[in-house]
């Protein structure tokens, strides 16, 4: 049977690590080359990036970060999102959304919204009731964010760089569950 169009998918610990030299990689990468403020600077080396991923395996593993991956009708990952868990006692009925990525190739088909909504619906389905997340201000995300419901709870300035160095202001969001 044939999956449909950029099918979204849980991976496992060793999916993880299977992709994270190649399809995850390549997908921060692009995202980096971008210009999305996601953790790194430019140029982001294949390599950097393969080892990050090779760590949230790790994640994956201990339960702590859930991964979801899309691949396009060539097999290549062309969106990835993870969910990660807070550890404090205080704060285990809440996650963090990071690292939703969709390659610049794959956008304007909704992969993104697909990829939030699963990460959000086992959010739920798994007990949390809140999800945060944070993002450059003003970036494309943003509306991303504000049209799958998400609050905006203010913005801090210069709170990260973006892949050129410079600092930008982060918008932090939130969406009860439930």
């Amino acid at each position: 049977m044939e999956k449909p169009l950029d099918a979204v998918e849980r991976l496992t610990p060793e999916d993880v690590r299977a992709h994270a030299s190649a399809g995850l990689a390549a997908l921060l990468v692009d995202a980096v080359d971008g210009g999305a403020s996601v953790g790194f600077l430019a140029p982001l080396e294949t390599a950097e990036a393969a080892a990050w991923w090779t760590g949230v395996a790790d994640e994956v593993e201990r339960g702590v970060r859930d991964v979801w991956a899309a691949q396009g009708p060539d097999g290549r990952l062309v969106g990835v999102v993870t969910l990660v868990r807070a550890g404090a006692a205080n704060g285990r009925h809440r996650g963090e959304v990071a690292r939703l990525l969709v390659h610049r190739s794959a956008r304007g088909r909704g992969l993104g919204y697909r990829l939030l909504a699963t990460a959000e619906a086992h959010a739920a389905a798994t007990g949390l009731t809140l999800l945060v997340l944070d993002t450059q201000t003003d970036s494309p995300a943003e509306r991303l964010y504000r049209g799958a419901g998400w609050t905006a709870a203010g913005t801090i300035p210069d709170f990260a760089a973006d892949p050129a160095g410079v600092p930008r202001a982060t918008t932090l969001y939130y969406k009860r569950l439930g």
